[in-house]
């Protein structure tokens, strides 16, 4: 029997390249940061993720877990995965030896999220809550006004009466006891919404219009209710007005921009322009660099069930809100330079670069080896076949957009994950330019 041979356990990523090893935090950030929750991907379930994710924070220092969770919620714009780092810390049962209570005040911004932390809680049938995370809830509660409150009164699986009921929030002042009470009784106004007023039977067209007047659409609701709107006949300037605006902007994913030029064409041109003044404010990199993206079959996958935006796009997006001197490189079977354009012409001229065949990472980077810059910034899922190694480049970034448990490439790399533009905003501070 032969016995020299490769190890039948030989650790490789999901397209057949040998992969590196991890320690748990640096698997765990890696498997969030891209994640919306139970969403399904191109190599894994959206459970097999979750429960990945459950089993490498259960072995992470807590602390460390509880930052990730603040982070994702406050510089990454996700909302559902926090919440499960979230509950991983509850699921310890850490008594006093941690503030459980804090985290879920700090990571619950939003007023529907205590509601669904929950029911991430009770997803395999009701328990009883552990006293830190009632705790936590009420604190959590304190932090929404009536408007908030309001707005996210509505019927689900766990309401925010439920919410009120098990937290027992102690009210900082009378109008939000009033507002506690208000809400329990059952005669809490619904607050001035798209939401409100379009179910209440009042005219579609009035009520986007009046809400853009006043200002008070949020930004994510204006991107994903443009198709509506220009259904209905809603006046195109004060649309044009409130994308340019970008009021809320920062919450917004840039992967957004693209998503509602898709639903919405006639606003693509107003849209780019707002997505290249987000370019304008983010810091400019200097010397010269090198993006290369995968544009290959695995990055086509939908980055969720519902959404017709997929890796590719959020790769193709950041590539193309990098503010500096970019050369711009796109890689599948081949590699192929695409014109350095921003926001939406970017995007296409990256989609649009070549066909999305097979994931030679490893290829592709030894070709841009040979060319000369200052930094390599590669966007992709990491699934490659070939075997990846180290760049030329002194500052070399791997930027997964993906939840995948097996990372390529030896040497020097940085690695990141996420498609918040905040990781772009990282690179510039972690190599010293940041004030």
């Amino acid at each position: 029997m032969r016995t020299n041979t490769r190890p039948a356990n030989a650790l490789r990523t999901h397209e057949g390249a040998p992969s590196v090893p991890q320690s748990g935090m640096a698997a765990l950030r890696r498997a969030v940061s891209s994640c919306l929750l139970w969403e399904k991907e191109f190599y894994e379930d959206g459970v097999s993720i979750a429960e990945r994710i459950q089993d490498l924070a259960s072995r992470v220092p807590v602390h460390e877990v509880a930052q990730l969770a603040v982070d994702l919620r406050t510089q990454g714009n996700l909302r559902h995965v926090p919440l499960w780092l979230v509950l991983s810390i509850v699921e310890r049962r850490l008594g006093a030896s941690f503030d459980t209570a804090s985290l879920i005040a700090e990571v619950c911004r939003r007023a529907d999220e205590p509601g669904e932390l929950l029911a991430m809680y009770w997803r395999n049938g009701r328990r009883p809550i552990p006293s830190a995370m009632r705790r936590g809830l009420g604190r959590a509660l304190n932090r929404y006004d009536a408007y908030q409150l309001g707005k996210y009164s509505r019927d689900a699986t766990v309401s925010l009466r439920d919410v009120v009921r098990l937290g027992h929030p102690k009210a900082a002042n009378d109008g939000q006891s009033s507002a506690y009470r208000r809400l329990l009784d059952g005669s809490l106004e619904s607050p001035d919404t798209w939401e409100v007023g379009l179910s209440s039977g009042q005219d579609k067209r009035s009520v986007f219009e009046r809400l853009l007047r006043e200002g008070n659409l949020g930004y994510l609701a204006l991107l994903r209710n443009l198709r509506k709107m220009d259904e209905v006949g809603v006046d195109p300037e004060l649309i044009h007005s409130a994308i340019l605006a970008r009021k809320g902007a920062r919450s917004v994913l840039p992967f957004r921009y693209v998503a509602a030029a898709r639903a919405a064409p006639r606003f693509e041109p107003m849209l780019d322009r707002a997505l290249c003044a987000a370019v304008d404010e983010m810091p400019m990199l200097d010397g010269e660099t090198i993006v290369l993206v995968d544009v290959s079959h695995s990055m086509n996958a939908r980055l969720s069930e519902k959404s017709d935006l997929t890796r590719m796009d959020a790769a193709a997006t950041l590539a193309s809100i990098i503010n500096g001197r970019v050369r711009v490189f796109s890689f599948s079977s081949e590699v192929k330079e695409v014109a350095a354009r921003r926001g939406m012409a970017g995007v296409d001229a990256i989609r649009g670069s070549q066909q999305h065949l097979n994931t030679y990472l490893g290829a592709a980077i030894r070709q841009i080896n040979r060319l000369p810059h200052d930094r390599l910034i590669c966007i992709t899922d990491e699934q490659s076949h070939d075997p990846v190694g180290a760049a030329k480049a002194g500052k070399a970034y791997m930027l997964n957009v993906a939840s995948s448990d097996r990372a390529v490439g030896y040497g020097p790399w940085t690695r990141i994950s996420g498609f918040s533009e905040n990781v772009l905003a990282w690179i510039h501070a972690v190599e010293g330019n940041g004030d």
